[in-house]
């Protein structure tokens, strides 16, 4: 039987009761993330995308355009931020935890020229040459993260010695701290709030986008960093699509609502229900969601502390059970994989673990406590319908808890006639 963790009572701290406590969720993750650079013998690494930065530095900026900001963050010592234009001048009086701020530099995709992107990626590997130099790292490993081809030859021709440092971020962010898990919960718990407005907003007529706008709205003003919703209704919801085209919603639909990307200080959420318009659900209906939560439950449940990620997978079915020919075909469909900060994508964060059919049997991992896994799975007809759900959960000593409190056990009605 699945288990809920316990719930929060606030998303910030205070002088009655502690929420977040900020100081201890920087120093926690700069903590996690030097061990495992001392572990692995690289005594720096080069990290860009804002994700990446926040998680090592807490560091943040609007990233219209990639590696504006960047930062240096050593296995021993203060990290060096490197700031985009603006945030270089407003931001050092603001965050007085970061000691080393230096202006950071782009050639914003070559829009300058080749030649002229290739004088700024030189300009930019000489500054990073030059602070190693100072620290006596010169000559040894330097993890990077997200940069492009030209940033990695121009440091390559200073000399440096790179090495992929996402691995690194990978195994520094796989588990998640006591502040971490906090801000995870908060970010599921805005999607309550947004599933209560989808569930009033929802009957015939209405039109997806109308629905998402709506929705994001409401979360926002309950307080999401990032709000996100995704609306799919009637045959489009099997199989799960995420190339999102505008739709009226019509009497008997189903409709899932994706909620995932929706955010609490950068920590997303990632999380699906499924609703029904204007009837209730058909027996054939009933029997697809119970054998997909029934399959999740399982997975659930096998989520300890020492689990294979191998035997959890036999949860998930077979693509062919669809008639789908190649695992690959339910890829971040049937799936479980780790949930929280740090990232190569822009939108949900993937971490540590994965658990489907495609690798998990062949290349198990192992659950440690503290890992944050968002669950989800899906089922119906090529275009008939279809439905979904997803759980976030946390590894605790005594199992997998979800972190989110919306109904789960079954398919709910809106806007019945």
């Amino acid at each position: 039987m699945v288990r809920y963790a316990p719930e929060i009572y606030s998303p910030y701290g205070t002088d009655i009761n502690e929420g977040i406590n900020f100081s201890r969720l920087r120093e926690e993750r700069a903590a996690k993330a030097r061990q495992v650079l001392k572990q692995e013998g690289i005594p720096a690494i080069l990290v860009t995308g804002e994700p990446n930065v926040r998680y090592l530095t807490s560091f943040s900026w609007s990233e219209f355009q990639p590696f504006l900001s960047y930062a240096l963050f050593f296995a021993e010592g203060d990290p060096v931020v490197f700031a985009h234009a603006g945030s270089y001048h407003q931001m050092p009086d603001q965050a007085p935890w970061i000691k080393h701020w230096r202006i950071g530099r782009s050639w914003l995709q070559c829009i300058c020229g080749l030649e002229a992107a290739r004088d700024e990626a030189k300009l930019f590997a000489q500054e990073i040459s030059q602070e190693l130099k100072e620290r006596g790292l010169s000559s040894e490993k330097l993890g990077i993260v997200s940069f492009d081809d030209l940033a990695r030859e121009a440091l390559r021709q200073e000399g440096l010695n790179l090495v992929d440092g996402w691995p690194l971020m990978l195994e520094a962010s796989k588990t998640k701290t006591q502040d971490e898990i906090t801000c995870l919960k908060m970010a599921a718990s805005f999607c309550s709030t947004g599933w209560g407005k989808v569930l009033e907003l929802l009957k015939p007529g209405v039109d997806r986008e109308s629905v998402a706008r709506q929705v994001r709205e409401t979360m926002a003003a309950a307080g999401a960093g990032t709000p996100f919703c995704g609306v799919t209704s009637g045959p489009l919801t099997f199989e799960r699509t995420v190339t999102h085209v505008n739709r009226r919603v019509e009497y008997g639909n189903l409709v899932y609502s994706a909620l995932c990307g929706t955010s609490h200080m950068g920590y997303t959420a990632c999380l699906y229900r499924t609703f029904i318009v204007g009837r209730q659900p058909t027996a054939k209906e009933k029997d697809w969601y119970k054998r997909m939560k029934e399959r999740l439950d399982a997975a659930i449940d096998a989520t300890k502390i020492g689990a294979s990620t191998a035997d959890i997978a036999k949860a998930f079915p077979p693509a062919s059970t669809w008639g789908f020919k190649d695992e690959v075909e339910v890829l971040s469909i049937e799936i479980g994989h780790g949930i929280g900060l740090a990232s190569i994508g822009r939108h949900v964060h993937y971490n540590l673990p994965v658990i489907n059919r495609q690798w998990s049997l062949k290349y198990p991992q192992t659950i440690e406590e503290g890992m944050v896994i968002a669950y989800e799975s899906l089922e119906g007809e090529h275009r008939v319908g279809g439905v979904r759900l997803e759980d976030m959960v946390v590894v605790t000593k005594n199992g997998a808890e979800i972190m989110e409190y919306w109904p789960r056990d079954e398919i709910l009605v809106a806007g019945e006639i």
